[in-house]
């Protein structure tokens, strides 16, 4: 694989992260320190491609006119070439995520104008340039945001450009069926769930042997398992492993999946192998969870709206 353009077709959403170091109390107030920020996995994938040395990273996502022009700052400035439809009856996509004392988040999801990605939103010649596509599961789970998910990785199939798919979401995937997921992500090149994912996709418990069915399937299947690093199977079988990159000082776990995937995939189109393209991908993973947000740089996005 050399180094080419990425399109990324995915989410673009406002984060709201709310950080509380002790539990929640029910029907009262618990302390949080609170940030609005800009994320959504497919968007927090490309920027995080961006920042590990994609030169060329494109986003398709569509958004609130409420928030379009803060959205479109926010993606120039982490190095994305933004394809963003505007949608002028429906906000952004808004996430609520209550980050724990130790990092963990639990999401609240309003997918806005996410799902009402259409076919009149893409265009072939999105493709041009493009070595590889990859689309966020999220578009997978409506009707509408799915036919367009389709119909890019029908169109490049047909131009021979690998696709890969980031699962998404194991709550999301429950609610439209593995069947009907797998059955929409059949004969792609490249499948990343974690491992809670892989587990829902094969009802099997234990990741490697989840990655191993799911590889009959996907061409390769890389399952991210946190603190145990990822796994890489192909045909049938897990071919390589590679250990987390442990960071002190973790406080906010949301977007490292998005972060491993872009740095994965910045690796993996500059031409590295398997093990180095995983190791880059761990690496970005570990920077992600030591700032709040799913996106690199956080000192430097601009101002909430």
């Amino acid at each position: 694989m050399t180094d080419g353009g990425l399109l990324v077709i995915g989410d673009v959403v406002t984060d709201v992260v709310a950080r509380h170091g002790t539990a929640l109390v029910h029907g009262t107030d618990t302390p949080a320190r609170i940030r609005t920020l800009p994320g959504g996995a497919g968007a927090n994938v490309a920027c995080w491609a961006a920042r590990s040395g994609c030169a060329d990273v494109r986003l398709l996502a569509r958004v609130g006119a409420d928030s379009a022009d803060w959205h479109q700052d926010a993606l120039r400035r982490a190095g994305v070439r933004c394809l963003l439809a505007v949608d002028d009856d429906v906000p952004t996509a808004t996430v609520v995520a209550l980050v724990d004392s130790t990092a963990e988040r639990t999401f609240l999801t309003d997918s806005g104008a996410v799902l009402r990605l259409s076919p009149d939103d893409w265009s072939p010649s999105m493709l041009d340039g493009v070595t590889h596509l990859h689309l966020s599961g999220y578009l997978l789970f409506a009707a509408t945001s799915r036919a367009t998910a389709l119909l890019a990785l029908r169109e490049a199939r047909q131009r021979g450009i690998p696709v890969s798919v980031d699962p998404a979401s194991a709550g999301f995937l429950a609610e439209l069926g593995v069947d009907r997921f797998l059955a929409a992500a059949e004969g792609i090149d490249l499948l990343l769930p974690n491992a809670d994912e892989a587990r829902l996709l094969t009802g099997l418990p234990e990741p490697a042997d989840a990655a191993a069915k799911l590889s009959l399937q996907a061409g390769r299947v890389v399952v991210t398992l946190g603190e145990g690093g990822a796994l890489l199977a192909v045909a049938g079988a897990v071919t390589r492993r590679v250990p987390a990159v442990h960071t002190r000082g973790a406080v906010d776990s949301t977007g490292a999946g998005d972060a491993f995937t872009g740095g994965f995939l910045a690796a993996y189109l500059a031409g590295a192998g398997d093990a180095s393209a995983m190791a880059a991908g761990c690496r970005a993973g570990a920077e992600a969870v030591t700032t709040v947000g799913g996106r690199p740089d956080p000192q430097d996005r601009t101002p909430a709206p």
